[in-house]
C-alpha cells in the first residue's frame, strides 16, 4: 500500500499555510503509522528528543509520567486528556455510565434515563463478584463474556454459562497479598464480566461490530465531532451459539480474525460505513435505520456527557475515540467498549486511505495553522455534533439517500465529499479574510 502522502489537494496555494506565526508547526509522533505519512504530507517539521514541539501525537504512557510535570506553551496541542481512562477504560466507563443513568433518572425521569439504556449488564470483578453471582443465578443459562480491562485487540477474552467456568479465576483473585508474595505471582488482573449479547444482527451468517470515530476538542464546554467514515469489522466464521470457545466466530477485532487460515490481507473483514448504511435501507427502510442511528448519536452524547464533570479539561488536549458498536437483530445498538488509541496501522490500501483522511480532517479541526473561525459546523468529513448542546441539521442531509427526519447534524454512513467541502471551505474564509484587510 502507498506510504507517500502529499500535501491535501484540497488545500489551494493560499491555503497551504502550514505554519505558526512565521515558521513551521513542529511535530512529535509516538507512533510510526499512518499518523507519521499525514503529518508530514502535511509539510510539518518532524523533531526528535527534547526538541520543542507544538504538536504532540503521543501515546498514553506519555501523558501518564510525563504531562503533569511538563510545560506547554499557549498553542501546543496533543492528542490526549489526561484522564481519558474514565471513559477508555471498560469499567470505568460502565462505572460512569451507571452513575450518570441514576442521576438522569432522579432529574428528569425515568423515559430520559432509559436513553442510557445502551450498554449490556456489566460487573468488575473480583470487587462486584457476589453481585455479578446474584444476577448470574436470576438468569440461569445465560452466556457471558470476561474482559480484562487494560488489554485489547481481543486479548484475555473469553465466554462461559457455568461459575465453575471461572471457578480457577476466581480462587486466584481471592488469594490473600501474603499468598501472592509466596507464589511469586503478580496482583490478580481485574475484569469486567458482561452478559453477551446472543442475539446479534448477523449479515452472511457472520457477526460485526462497528468502529465509529468521535473527536473531542473541548469537555468544558463539551464540543464534540462525529466523522462520517467507519468501518464494521466482520468475524471470519458463520455465527454460532454451538462453540463459545471459537473466537474467529465471536471476536470481530482484525488482530483476531487475521490470525484465520483463510485470512485474505487485501479483502480483509470490513465494510464501509456507506456500505453498511445502504444494506441496511434496502432491508429494512430508510425510517428504521434512522432510529437507529438516532439512538447510536445519544450513545456518543450520553458517553461524553457521563464523565463530562470528572475528565480534566485542558485547552492543549483533544481526543479522537474509537467507538465500538454492535447491532442485535432488532436494530438496536449497543456500546461495547471506546479505545482512547484508535488502531491507526493500516490493514490494506483502502483502510489507510481511511484513516489518511480521518487523519487530515482531525488535524483540520484542530487547526495548528489558525485558519477557521471556531463557528463551523462541518469540517471535511466531521460533523460538529455537539457544542455545549445539541447542534441542529440545517442542510437536510442533502448528499444522504434520503433526507433524514431527526434534527441532529450527524451523517453517519452518508457520502463523504470532503474534498469538494473543504475547497469550498477554505476558498469562503480566505474571501472573508481579505474583506476585512
Amino acid at each position: 500500500m502507498s506510504r507517500t502522502q502529499k500535501q491535501p489537494s484540497y488545500l489551494g496555494k493560499v491555503a497551504q499555510k502550514k505554519t505558526i506565526g512565521d515558521r513551521v508547526v513542529r511535530f512529535r509522533s509516538a507512533l510510526s503509522n499512518t499518523i507519521l505519512d499525514v503529518l508530514k504530507g502535511r509539510g510539518w517539521q518532524e523533531v526528535q528528543g527534547e526538541m520543542e514541539w507544538d504538536f504532540y501525537w503521543c501515546d498514553v504512557g506519555w501523558m501518564r509520567e510525563v504531562f503533569d510535570h511538563y510545560y506547554m506553551e499557549e498553542h501546543c496541542r496533543i492528542n490526549h486528556f489526561r484522564n481519558h481512562y474514565e471513559l477508555t477504560r471498560k469499567n470505568l466507563m460502565v462505572k460512569n455510565l451507571k452513575k450518570f443513568r441514576k442521576q438522569v433518572e432522579r432529574e428528569q425521569g425515568k423515559l430520559e434515563a432509559s436513553k442510557c439504556d445502551f450498554f449490556p449488564t456489566t460487573f468488575e470483578l473480583p470487587s462486584e463478584y457476589h453481585m455479578f453471582v446474584e444476577e448470574f443465578k436470576r438468569n440461569l443459562g445465560s452466556l457471558w463474556i470476561m474482559k480484562p480491562i487494560a488489554k485489547a485487540q481481543g486479548k484475555g477474552i473469553f465466554l462461559f454459562r457455568k461459575l465453575k467456568d471461572i471457578t480457577d479465576w476466581k480462587k486466584e483473585s481471592y488469594k490473600s497479598q501474603e499468598e501472592r508474595r509466596n507464589d511469586d505471582k503478580e496482583p490478580v488482573e481485574t475484569y469486567i464480566v458482561q452478559k453477551y449479547i446472543e442475539n446479534p444482527y448477523l449479515i452472511g451468517g457472520k457477526k460485526f461490530d462497528l468502529r465509529v470515530y468521535v473527536l473531542v476538542t473541548s469537555y468544558i464546554p463539551l464540543k464534540a465531532w462525529l466523522y462520517r467514515e467507519g468501518f464494521a469489522r466482520f468475524s471470519n466464521t458463520r455465527y454460532s451459539l454451538d462453540s463459545i470457545d471459537d473466537t474467529y466466530i465471536h471476536l470481530t477485532n482484525v488482530a483476531v480474525q487475521k490470525t484465520a487460515p483463510d485470512y485474505d490481507p487485501e479483502k480483509g473483514c470490513k465494510w464501509s460505513l456507506n456500505q453498511l448504511r445502504q444494506y441496511l435501507i434496502a432491508r429494512h427502510g430508510i425510517e428504521a435505520v434512522e432510529e437507529m442511528l438516532k439512538k447510536m448519536d445519544d450513545i456518543f452524547i450520553y458517553s461524553l456527557l457521563c464523565v463530562q464533570k470528572i475528565m480534566i479539561n485542558d485547552k492543549h488536549c483533544f481526543e479522537l475515540y474509537g467507538y465500538d458498536i454492535m447491532l442485535d437483530d432488532k436494530l438496536k445498538p449497543w456500546l461495547i467498549e471506546t479505545n482512547a488509541s484508535p488502531s491507526l496501522t493500516a490493514s490494506n490500501q483502502e483502510d489507510y486511505e481511511l484513516k489518511c483522511r480521518l487523519l487530515e480532517d482531525t488535524l483540520n479541526v484542530v487547526d495548528m495553522e489558525g485558519r477557521l473561525t471556531g463557528k463551523e459546523k462541518r469540517i471535511g468529513g466531521y460533523d460538529l455534533m455537539w457544542n455545549d448542546g445539541p447542534v441542529t441539521l440545517e442542510e437536510g442531509g442533502l448528499d444522504c439517500m434520503s433526507a433524514p427526519t431527526y434534527t441532529t447534524n450527524t451523517h453517519l454512513g452518508c457520502y463523504n465529499d470532503r474534498d469538494k467541502q473543504l475547497k469550498q471551505l477554505f476558498r469562503s474564509l480566505q474571501m472573508a479574510k481579505k474583506t476585512t484587510t
